[in-house]
């Protein structure tokens, strides 16, 4: 652990294109050569040696990262790494998701990017396929094509306020037709100690671009830095401190927050780091890595459905408010029976079905603020009488009935 030593008294609210310019410069300046101190880099042995060999030695310095979200990607998926850099974590992804998988990597500084896309041929000659691409843009704002951007003021420069309207109608028909990221497009989105470099007044933005580019059923996988209590604004204000991934981090109940405010549901911390990477007038700034789903939208239907929370708690809560209690049979609607029984909630409650499938276009509204009990016949049919005698052995083997 390592103490920073604070900079002066009190100022005010930061200037954000101060804090801006200061992160293009900085991270300019990290892909130039590498910069230990930017961020607390995992260590090499943490990641699989088999996954690192294809990746060039010039990316694998260049790793300004907090930890490893590709552990939670899976074959065939399309990821999408918000804050790319040299594109470590899209190279590690690429061999995770497979030549079925897709990896976009999406950073806002042209070095960076330079470096990543110099690195994708080899990258892809050692693996034996290509599947990462690397598009320019702001991690807050993913429908802008920044790339495209650059090269329309070529040819367009603004110099008159008819020629700025015009630049205005260009940018809304390329976000409305041609978006960087299209909305539901993508299963994961990693990150990794990128978010807490957005600026405060876009980081609303951000966790709402998060959601908008997943697919329903999709997730988000993010290490980033948080802290334990709220950042001074004289810290928020210094240029080193927020270059560096530390006054803009995260408290880390609001990270969580932030998710759970963008419509995301199923909320885990997945990692956190037990010793703090720096400490700054008392406040401990420490990695963690935090998984969150998208799918809880949509109408509550009656379709006879219920789960049990199988414990150890004595009960929980979910996103919407329901509470399941340890053994009991809660009555739920379609939606939430889905969402119970899949990832991240799969292995903790049982899902009861029907005995009768009610499809969705005959189910009927389900109340589902509140929490109520689902009585068994509901479920088998008040008409249900079956006796059905035990077929073979009902015993484990070697043990008696």
């Amino acid at each position: 652990m390592s103490t920073v030593v604070p900079p002066g008294p009190e100022s005010t609210p930061p200037d954000t294109a101060r804090l801006d310019a200061a992160v293009r410069s900085r991270y300019s300046e990290g892909a130039a050569r590498p910069v230990a101190e930017l961020c607390c880099p995992t260590e090499l042995g943490d990641y699989d040696a088999t996954l690192l060999a294809a990746i060039p030695e010039d990316v694998i310095v260049r790793d300004y990262g907090c930890g490893d979200p590709t552990q939670w990607v899976s074959t065939g998926e399309t990821v999408l790494d918000l804050g790319s850099g040299a594109g470590k974590l899209c190279f590690l992804a690429a061999q995770k998701v497979g030549p079925n998988g897709r990896v976009i990597g999406v950073d806002m500084n042209d070095d960076m990017l330079g470096v990543a896309r110099a690195a994708a041929p080899v990258v892809a000659e050692r693996i034996g396929y290509a599947n990462v691409q690397f598009l320019k843009g702001r991690i807050e704002d993913l429908g802008l094509d920044r790339e495209a951007l650059d090269q329309h003021l070529a040819t367009h420069p603004v110099r008159s306020e008819a020629e700025l309207a015009a630049l205005e109608q260009h940018i809304a028909a390329q976000r409305a037709s041609r978006p960087l990221v299209a909305n539901d497009s993508v299963d994961v989105v990693v990150s990794n100690c990128v978010l807490n470099l957005v600026m405060p007044d876009a980081k609303q933005a951000l966790f709402q671009e998060l959601y908008r580019v997943l697919r329903r059923g999709g997730r988000a996988v993010i290490s980033d830095i948080v802290c334990d209590e709220d950042v001074p604004d004289h810290l928020v204000a210094d240029t080193d401190l927020w270059s560096g991934c530390i006054s803009g981090a995260f408290r880390e109940d609001a990270f969580l927050r932030a998710f759970e405010q963008a419509g995301f549901h199923g909320i885990e911390i997945l990692s956190r780091g037990e010793t703090p990477w720096q400490v700054v007038e008392g406040i401990e700034f420490r990695s963690v890595t935090v998984s969150a789903y998208k799918g809880k939208q949509g109408a509550c239907l009656e379709q006879n459905q219920a789960v049990i929370y199988k414990g150890p708690w004595k009960s929980v809560e979910d996103d919407d408010g329901h509470t399941f209690r340890r053994g009991e049979r809660t009555a739920v609607c379609g939606k939430t029976h889905g969402l119970m029984t899949t990832a991240p909630y799969a292995g903790q409650v049982l899902g009861i079905s029907p005995r009768t499938e009610v499809p969705e276009d005959e189910a009927a509204p389900f109340a589902c603020s509140g929490t109520r009990l689902r009585d068994p016949r509901e479920t088998k049919g008040e008409d249900y009488a079956a006796h059905v005698p035990p077929e073979g052995e009902c015993c484990e083997p070697g043990e008696c009935c």
